[in-house]
């Protein structure tokens, strides 16, 4: 589900940033694309996972280091009820603890360290999202530099403008701006991929430790005859490019230039209509 993961952050994360302020291209994008990311970053505790590989024997050491704190984590938390596993996959990780964990951190980094905290944090983010997606998110990223250099020299765009004349100081406005929001992005990211495994057959404990009907790690899902099981015809048909048209939709601008496109065509077409009559 890596690619469903990384989409849906990114649709969450477009969502969710103008909720906090963040309105500007070169701040939704960097901020979407981290979100993105950070979706796949639950995954690292599963050794067959990209997150987990992107690296090399970097990541697959961090990736053993998760699974057996998880392994440990699970087994001393584990309610009455809870099912004699490893605890490896899907469980430490996978929760709004974690998230909201790694977000505070995030958000402590982005507030201390500035703009070049925020990118370190936004670059991992783009990595692990360009490793599933492809180079076109990184491209997304450069792209709302350009376009708030461009906002800067239009007269009639002044209001959607990030001060500098460079896509440089135009990407490094937008990341201040971004600031401890950043951890937003990444206690995003992190929850809807729980949220995305719990539409799957398998389900995410990702309300520990919340004891529920004996169990702390009780996998949340939906019920059963709406399940569908991971890369399927149901993610792959469905999910996948209803998230890819929401990922476009969602775009600073995307919406109103769509509309005054369709707004405009109608118009010609109406002419002509009118003309052959």
């Amino acid at each position: 589900m890596g690619r469903s993961h990384a989409l849906s952050g990114w649709c969450a994360g477009l969502a969710v940033a103008p909720l906090v302020g963040l309105t500007s291209v070169a701040e939704v994008v960097p901020f979407a694309a981290a979100t993105a990311g950070y979706a796949l970053l639950p995954d690292l505790d599963h050794p067959g996972a990209k997150a987990s590989r992107l690296l090399g024997p970097i990541t697959r050491i961090v990736s053993g280091a998760l699974r057996t704190f998880s392994g440990i984590l699970y087994n001393v938390t584990k309610g009455p009820r809870d099912e004699e596993g490893t605890g490896k996959h899907r469980h430490a990780t996978h929760t709004v603890a974690a998230a909201l964990l790694l977000g505070f951190l995030a958000a402590g980094a982005g507030e201390r360290g500035g703009k070049w905290a925020v990118l370190a944090i936004a670059v991992t983010g783009l990595v692990l999202a360009a490793d599933v997606l492809g180079d076109w998110i990184v491209l997304a990223a450069l792209g709302a530099a350009g376009w708030s250099v461009v906002n800067a020299v239009l007269p009639d765009a002044a209001a959607e403008a990030l001060p500098g004349t460079t896509a440089a100081e135009a990407l490094q406005a937008g990341l201040a701006g971004i600031g401890s929001w950043i951890g937003v992005a990444v206690a995003l990211g992190m929850f809807v991929h729980c949220l995305g495994d719990s539409l799957t057959r398998s389900g995410c404990p990702w309300l520990w430790p919340v004891p529920i009907r004996g169990e702390t790690w009780y996998e949340i899902r939906l019920p059963r005859h709406l399940r569908f099981r991971t890369g399927g015809w149901v993610e792959n048909l469905l999910i996948a490019p209803a998230l890819v048209i929401g990922g476009v939709l969602l775009l600073p601008g995307a919406w109103a230039t769509l509309t005054n496109l369709a707004a405009a065509i109608w118009s010609t077409t109406s002419i002509w209509i009118a003309g052959g009559a």
